[in-house]
């Protein structure tokens, strides 16, 4: 009987063995737990305006009968950021762009890092605590890209086909859990 209980409790251990070792990959790669304590800091300055050549006569003139278009950035609208899942701080800027493009401007952003998380531009509503974790894939939302960093200046191109004015507000959403670990309200400037 003991000779027996050693036969089939070997296979049993290194089957128990195996579930456990792929249990704990899969969890390791599915949580990256590791992520937690590596930061990614990114300090990108705001696009500049692109040279233009240098205006004939004739351009000179025309410029000088006609007002003139605003030459640098303009920030439409801008928000602080509060904490969802995790804790997460800094402001969000609305930029247009002298070229007539967008971004999205994260300015001294504080996160936690994570897996899968991107920037979004959504039309849901900013709500403090549990409440204001899921509901930005609820509406309307474009992802501008994963989230270079988790600490900060970034900026994130809004595509062309994007109306800046159907959006509400930004979050850094986690794909992989489906929950936002900041946001902000975007208030017109």
């Amino acid at each position: 009987m003991g000779a027996l209980r050693a036969v089939v409790g070997r296979p049993l251990v290194s089957a128990v063995a195996v579930v456990v070792m792929v249990a704990a990959g899969v969890g390791l790669y599915w949580f990256q737990p590791w992520k937690l304590w590596q930061d990614e800091t990114v300090r990108e300055s705001l696009p500049a305006a692109p040279s233009a050549p240098a205006p004939s006569a004739a351009d000179r003139e025309t410029a000088s009968a006609t007002p003139s278009a605003q030459a640098g950035p303009r920030t439409l609208a801008g928000g602080d950021l509060i904490s969802h899942e995790h804790a997460t701080s800094g402001t969000v800027r609305l930029v247009r762009l002298a070229d007539g493009s967008h971004v999205v401007r994260l300015e001294d952003l504080d996160t936690s890092n994570g897996p899968d998380l991107h920037v979004w531009l959504t039309d849901a509503p900013v709500e403090e605590g549990r409440a204001g974790w899921g509901v930005f894939d609820d509406g309307e939302y474009v992802s501008l890209g994963r989230l270079k960093g988790n600490k900060g200046d970034q900026n994130y191109a809004l595509p062309d086909d994007v109306d800046p004015d159907a959006f509400t507000s930004v979050s850094i959403w986690c794909d992989r859990f489906d929950v936002s670990f900041g946001a902000a309200e975007l208030e017109r400037v």
